[in-house]
């Protein structure tokens, strides 16, 4: 079985470490875990992750956090990963810190990055887990919020927070959408 596990973000140094890459966060994490190495590809950064019997294609879209759907299309077709094994993750203002949202399909929630990849396929009906970044800005500042880097308590807890959703990734695979959201569902 193969899946495609598309964490979103935006490349360059000044993006690394903000809560709007928390996607390309948890897929270095899983990367380094193994012991593999993303390679440059089409559209994308790209690692090939093997557990329990499944193939897991790791994608980091260069091409911006708002234009993410072309990467995950063209791995798509490349990969021939049918839309049951997408797996899409995101930064979520809407959650506190710390928690995941795991769903099987529904709206992008105001996130553009989803908006895009749901544009993209046509469709609604994927995966993506949503991790809580929280909401500590001002009214209009939503941008500049998730483009800042983590606080000094977040960034102490953000290993664990990595490690609950790396987690979440290799369960969807191995035991399924379902058991995995309630699993994972959870403060």
């Amino acid at each position: 079985m193969k899946y495609l596990i598309a964490g979103l973000g935006n490349i360059g140094a000044e993006y690394a470490n903000t809560r709007h890459n928390i996607g390309f966060k948890v897929l270095d994490a899983l990367a380094k875990a193994s012991n593999i190495f993303f390679k440059d590809g089409r559209y994308a950064s790209v690692a090939e992750l093997r557990h329990k019997g499944r193939t897991f294609i790791l994608i980091k879209p260069n091409t911006y956090m708002n234009l993410s759907g072309k990467a995950v299309r063209y791995w798509m077709q490349t990969e021939k990963v049918p839309i049951e094994n997408l797996l899409v993750l995101v930064d979520d203002i809407a959650l506190p810190f710390g928690m995941l949202r795991m769903r099987g399909k529904g709206s992008d929630g105001g996130h553009n990055g989803l908006k895009d990849v749901a544009r993209i396929l046509g469709s609604e009906d994927y995966a993506r887990i949503r991790m809580g970044v929280g909401n500590e800005f001002e009214r209009g500042q939503q941008v500049d919020f998730v483009l800042s880097e983590w606080s000094t308590s977040e960034a102490e807890q953000l290993p664990i927070f990595i490690e609950k959703a790396s987690n979440a990734v290799l369960n969807f695979g191995t035991i399924g959408l379902d058991r995995t959201m309630n699993l994972f569902n959870t403060k």
